[in-house]
Parts: structure tokens; C-alpha cells; sequence
């Protein structure tokens, strides 16, 4: 004999494992503002070249612990996967590279809107590319984004073109690898798009070596120790929010994201001590009520959804015979 769907527990317990992974994800990207300027006097460029050099090399050190081997051979043989993987990996490179071109510039800040402007693009993507129909909340929600893109270009004179290049390059990244879907994992998929960026990483920093810009070579031992751990710091947190995807639910992923760009905008603001003039305060301010009303509307949704699957299979078990 079977239990009944109604003797069931209500709700599942929270996985404790896959929140204190989700956690250590988000605040290790949340500080990341902390670490990148440890890399100068090596540029923008030269970080990424060896973050993507190092983050291969890990990421294959992972594949044979992991033994994954596998599914990174599958997806190198999918001409379809592979193609998916590459195109995300240039937007990789296009939001590292600009992500880290904020922090060493002093626009910690700004790096810090881009990422909560990602919820909102997102939802933009799944109107605009995979035709969902969207609730008026959402329209709400997306309203205030807008207008607090406005009022931040209107503030500064310009646009904010950090945030939006943050938002809509790891957007589209996300987008991709929904398309490719639960067939290749985190450590898989990160290893094929290190790898698509390694030839050009790599040559550029013989490039740098050869013409004796290269800072590997010449800034000393613990210079080139923290370079190479950029393939570390990459990677872990990347590990720790597989972990936590899997065990999470995704409204509770969903609630998560915002501890990384809280973290930079504090750090922008307390330690580095970046200038909020008015009309950024006004524009972060319009962009935390749209994710407010976002974060709200999706966990009543989600909840109305999850009430409704109950009721449906209360109703199947009632509808079958007994045994």
C-alpha cells in the first residue's frame, strides 16, 4: 500500500547542503571587486587571457576527478552543442572582460547594476526571443527598469554602458546555456568554452611575452601565483552554484542572486568609497522596487503552481480505483 498524496508532507524541507553551496557561491562573486585589483599592474586583458588559461587547466583537472570526461567529449562531438558553447563563450569573455575593466577603473558600482539589471533583461529575453506571455506585474516591474535606466543616463549624461554590457552579454549567456540544456554540466560546459577562448588567450599572452609587456614574467613569484589562481577562484564558485542549483528550488536560486551585486555595491560604496550622486540613488532605488515586485510576483506564481499540482494529484489518486 502506497501513502496518499494528501498523507504527503506540505512542504519539503530545506536542503541544507544546497543553500550554504548557493550562499558560497553568490558572496564569492560578490567579492570578486576585492580580488581583481590584487592582479595589477596587469590590465583588463591580460587577466582575462590568464583566467581563461588557467580556468581550462583546472576545469580538465576537475573533468578527470570528476570523471566527466565524457560529457565534455559528447559535447565537443555535438556540432549543435559545440556551436551553442562557442557563441556563449564569446559572451564570457565579452562580460569577464568588461567586469573586470569596471573594477580596475573604479566602477565597482556600476558593475553592481549591471547584475541586478540581469533579472530584468532576462525576463525582456523570454518575452522577446522565446515569445512567453508575461503577467501585468511584470510589465510593472520591467516599467521601472526602464525608467531607472533613463534617469541614470539622464543623472550621468550618458549611458550606463558597464551595467547594460554586464546585462545583457550574461542575459544572452544565460539564454544559451537554458537552450543547451541539462545535457552538459557546469564543469563540462565551462571546460568547452575555456577551451573555444583558449587559442586566443594563449596567443595573446606569448603576444604580451614577446613584446616584453607581460606581467607573468616580470612582476615576481607572487605576482604570477595570483594570476594563476584566477583559474581557482573561477571555477569554485561555479562548482558551488551547480551544487546548489540542483538541490534548490529556483525560487529560492532566484532570491540568492541578488547577495553577489549587494555585496559589489557595498564594497563600491563603503570600501572603495565611489561617488552616488542623486540620480543613481534614484536609479538603484527603481530597480530594487522592480526586483522587489519581481521576487514577489514569482513566489506567489510559483507558489499558485505548486498548489495547483497538489490539488491536480489529489484529484488523479481520488479518480483511480482501489486496489
Amino acid at each position: 500500500m502506497t501513502d496518499s498524496p494528501a498523507a504527503r508532507p506540505a512542504t519539503t524541507p530545506l536542503d541544507g547542503l544546497g543553500l550554504a553551496t548557493g550562499v558560497g557561491a553568490y558572496v564569492l562573486w560578490g567579492v570578486l571587486p576585492l580580488y581583481f585589483p590584487l592582479l595589477q599592474p596587469a590590465g583588463a586583458v591580460e587577466i582575462i587571457a590568464h583566467r581563461v588559461v588557467w580556468s581550462l587547466l583546472f576545469c580538465l583537472l576537475l573533468l578527470m576527478v570528476t570523471r566527466t570526461w565524457g560529457t565534455f567529449v559528447a559535447a565537443l562531438r555535438n556540432r549543435r552543442t559545440l556551436g551553442v558553447l562557442a557563441i556563449a563563450a564569446v559572451l564570457l569573455a565579452v562580460n569577464w572582460l568588461v567586469f573586470v575593466f569596471g573594477i580596475l577603473t573604479d566602477r565597482v558600482v556600476d558593475a553592481a547594476l549591471g547584475y541586478f539589471i540581469n533579472p530584468l533583461v532576462t525576463v525582456t529575453l523570454a518575452v522577446v526571443v522565446l515569445r512567453e506571455q508575461l503577467r501585468a506585474v511584470q510589465w510593472v516591474a520591467l516599467g521601472f527598469g526602464a525608467a531607472a535606466v533613463v534617469i541614470i543616463t539622464a543623472g550621468y549624461g550618458q549611458l550606463p554602458w558597464i551595467a547594460l554590457t554586464l546585462a545583457l552579454s550574461f542575459g544572452f549567456y544565460g539564454l544559451l546555456k537554458n537552450r543547451v540544456g541539462r545535457s552538459v554540466g557546469a564543469v563540462p560546459g565551462l571546460a568547452v568554452e575555456t577551451l573555444v577562448l583558449f587559442p586566443v588567450a594563449l596567443g595573446y599572452l606569448v603576444w604580451l611575452s614577446a613584446v616584453g609587456e607581460g606581467t607573468f614574467e616580470t612582476e615576481g613569484l607572487g605576482h604570477a601565483l595570483i594570476l594563476a589562481s584566477s583559474g581557482i577562484v573561477t571555477s569554485i564558485p561555479l562548482l558551488l552554484f551547480n551544487t546548489a542549483a540542483r538541490r534548490l528550488p529556483l525560487s529560492m536560486i532566484g532570491l540568492l542572486q541578488y547577495i553577489a551585486p549587494t555585496l559589489q555595491f557595498l564594497i563600491g560604496v563603503l570600501v572603495l568609497h565611489e561617488q552616488m550622486p542623486a540620480a543613481r540613488w534614484w536609479g538603484f532605488a527603481l530597480v530594487w522596487v522592480a526586483l522587489g515586485i519581481l521576487t514577489v510576483d514569482g513566489v506567489r506564481h510559483g507558489h499558485a503552481q505548486r498548489l495547483s499540482r497538489r490539488a491536480a494529484d489529489v484529484s488523479a489518486a481520488a479518480s483511480r480505483p482501489p486496489r
